[in-house]
């Protein structure tokens, strides 16, 4: 099963510029989990501060029992192994073919013989689709193929956490919804922590088993699904609909005369327009029929219960409705200026 990953107090700068301060998690153990926030909020920055790529200033980052702001390098490097990184592009070797990309972390970290490399490079290409692609090059593939040959090579030491950075960048949405499938399978099948960085809405919602947002140098919340898809947290909110109106703006801040203008909006009943707004708890992607049902759902499902009394009692209410397996969610479809009827979607168990 995979490991936790405990962060206290991290702060993180770059010369004067603060990138985020005072950021505590823990990312649970054999779940998966997504990072948002807008661009330039330092998801990338932390998620390589998770592998000491990246050095903060101050804090902790426990894993497996150490911290590895304070290990020597041995240790770091020790710990990397229970690491598998997915990499925004896929970071294939051009030079070499799919079958070496893949094997490459094999043949450097370990002294298997090329027969045992061989079953390994073959299960982990045959696991993420690409069972006869192992003779081409990542010129010669799409990028949604090259996602999946980096996802291979990511797996090759049988990582207990995966990290993965904005897997979805570069692909269109029938690829990223396979690539969404396809983390989720493996999740099922190896119980790995997985961590994704990400700001595609669709993958927050139906994916993960907990979400964690940054904005304005913070954690703002980070928590099972259940909780902040029905949360009024306004950036939180805002974000997870794709809304204008919210505390995200063009730039970071907004200025004062826009946000009261925003506000006289919702006073007034009105939308900004064109967005789909969920309310309720949509379905999570479940593993594919035949595979093993995904441990972290439990867990995570314990949790929600043990602090659901604790919750507004709207967000108990979707939150029940959603753990009996009986729920419905809606989805809001909003013309300009006009209140639009809610249409009511019921949603199979499981």
């Amino acid at each position: 099963m995979g490991v936790a990953i405990e962060v206290k107090g991290l702060t993180k700068s770059f010369g004067s510029a603060r990138i985020w301060e005072d950021v505590s998690m823990t990312i649970p153990e054999g779940e998966v989990s997504v990072l948002l926030g807008p661009s330039g909020t330092g998801k990338s920055v932390f998620l390589k501060s998770l592998i000491g790529l990246l050095r903060p200033e101050r804090g902790s980052i426990v894993i497996d029992g150490t911290d590895i702001l304070e290990c020597s390098a041995k240790e770091l490097y020790e710990i990397r192994t229970l690491f598998g990184v997915l990499f925004q592009d896929g970071a294939l070797f051009g030079s070499m073919n799919i079958y070496d990309n893949t094997a490459f972390p094999l043949r450097e970290h370990t002294k298997k013989s090329e027969s045992e490399i061989r079953k390994i490079v073959m299960e982990k290409l045959d696991l993420v689709g690409m069972p006869n692609d192992g003779h081409k090059f990542p010129g010669e593939i799409s990028g949604g193929m090259r996602k999946r040959a980096g996802l291979a090579r990511a797996l090759v030491l049988d990582p207990q956490i995966i990290l993965c950075d904005e897997p979805d960048s570069g692909l269109d949405p029938v690829r990223t919804a396979y690539l969404s499938q396809l983390l989720i399978d493996i999740n099922a099948q190896i119980d790995a922590t997985i961590l994704i960085v990400t700001h595609n809405i669709n993958i927050a919602r139906t994916v993960p088993d907990n979400i964690g947002m940054l904005f304005r140098k913070e954690l703002v919340m980070f928590g099972p699904r259940e909780v902040l898809l029905t949360s009024d947290e306004p950036v939180v909110k805002q974000f997870l609909n794709g809304r204008r109106i919210g505390p995200i703006g063009m730039s970071e801040e907004k200025d004062q005369a826009t946000a009261a203008a925003e506000q006289a909006m919702i006073d007034a009943g009105q939308s900004d327009g064109g967005v789909e707004e969920i309310e309720g708890v949509p379905p999570q992607l479940s593993a594919t029929p035949g595979l093993p049902e995904r441990k972290g759902v439990a867990r995570r499902q314990a949790r929600v219960r043990e602090i659901l009394h604790t919750l507004p009692p709207s967000a108990q209410a979707a939150i029940q409705d959603d753990l009996n397996g009986t729920h419905q969610f809606a989805v809001r479809d909003f013309p300009a200026d006009e209140e639009a009827p809610t249409a009511s979607i019921p949603t199979p168990p499981g």
